[in-house]
């Protein structure tokens, strides 16, 4: 049977650990850890729920792990399951955290769309699911120019080269996430959102919610036969390099979550650029990437840092994508979607007065 808190956490790379607990007078009791995990010796369960009982309820993850590294009996062994991991379990328990499966997502998959309307798509999708008006949503995007997209806080001075910008035809966009410039070319790069409550991100912290947004993509990537981890904070990596980054921001709902599955009514936006191909010298024309940000990638130059999905999936980009759609289908269901009349209206304003002006994107000189 379940306890008052129930809670689910699947590690990164690793196994899902489960967590069933009642609170008592400000202590964790009846904790009752499972999961789909290895464990040696068998009887280290036992002493993981023991350690965990009488655990003060505003112990945070790793507080809770250490407690849990403590109790290991010598020479214990975890596969695919960490003592932080079940720290975080806890976490969501407490904080009544939502599953991937407690929602209908949407997909939106639409024609190619201006860099400035993506922007203001982003914005617009995630705030309506704060507000509890659409579900959370999986969005793929099909770029209609080349661009390069700035982070919210990033100097547009520092990060681009304007006459090379002008000389290839290419845009300048900064969008509301933080993180680092990217160079779209649209027939080389994969790009997708996810908006969702933030109660699927409850107990987790910012670090941690990136690989867990991510972590259907590193399955789907190890379907096409390619092993990819998250390397933090925000890239997804593999033996032959960088080939994508992430980046968030949290939003504040304006209502209640309208029965979408629980939390406060706010919402993140989770997005991803991902290199299928790439020019790497007309990036480097384009982009101002210095010596030490390429240094402390342990690489010398912009060509090998990041390394293109193309030639190592060997698959047509639209392949790509279709595996990954199906990958996340598999995994949390997934239905058609589009935008509504209202929602496209108002991306449509919002890129006209706000992305696509000066003083937006030159907000940070």
């Amino acid at each position: 049977m379940h306890g008052a808190y129930h809670g689910e956490y699947k590690v990164p790379g690793g196994k899902l650990v489960v967590v069933d607990l009642d609170t008592e007078d400000g202590v964790l009791r009846g904790v009752r850890v499972a999961g789909d995990f290895f464990l040696e010796p068998d009887e280290a369960i036992l002493e993981i729920d023991r350690a965990l009982e009488g655990a003060p309820v505003d112990t945070d993850a790793a507080g809770l792990a250490a407690r849990i590294d403590a109790a290991l009996p010598p020479g214990a062994q975890m596969f695919g399951l960490t003592s932080e991991g079940v720290g975080i379990a806890v976490r969501r328990a407490l904080a009544h955290a939502t599953d991937w499966t407690d929602y209908d997502w949407q997909l939106i998959h639409m024609p190619p769309q201006s860099p400035a309307l993506h922007m203001a798509l982003d914005e617009v999708l995630t705030a309506e699911v704060a507000a509890g008006r659409r579900p959370p949503t999986l969005r793929v995007w099909e770029w209609g120019a080349p661009a390069v997209v700035i982070g919210s806080f990033q100097s547009l001075r520092n990060e681009v080269d304007p006459a090379a910008a002008e000389r290839h035809g290419i845009q300048v966009v900064r969008r509301i996430s933080g993180g680092g410039a990217m160079f779209i070319e649209p027939g080389n790069t994969i790009t997708y959102s996810l908006s969702v409550p933030d109660a699927l991100v409850q107990g987790l912290s910012f670090a941690d919610s990136y690989a867990y947004l991510d972590d259907w993509v590193l399955g789907a990537l190890g379907d096409m036969g390619i092993k990819a981890w998250y390397q933090p904070l925000n890239d997804i990596a593999t033996d032959a390099g960088k080939i994508a980054g992430a980046a968030q921001k949290r939003m504040i709902g304006t209502g209640s979550s309208g029965g979408s599955g629980g939390g406060s009514g706010g919402a993140v936006l989770h997005h991803v650029t991902m290199a299928y191909d790439i020019d790497a010298d007309r990036m480097t024309e384009v982009l101002r990437i210095g010596r030490e940000k390429l240094s402390d990638k342990g690489t010398k130059s912009a060509k090998k840092r990041v390394d293109p999905l193309r030639r190592q999936t060997g698959l047509p980009r639209e392949a790509v994508i279709e595996r990954m759609i199906a990958s996340f289908r598999g995994r949390y269901g997934l239905a058609e979607g589009s935008l509504t009349e209202d929602e496209l209206t108002r991306a449509k304003e919002l890129a006209e007065t706000k992305f696509d002006t000066a003083e937006w994107t030159a907000r940070v000189p």
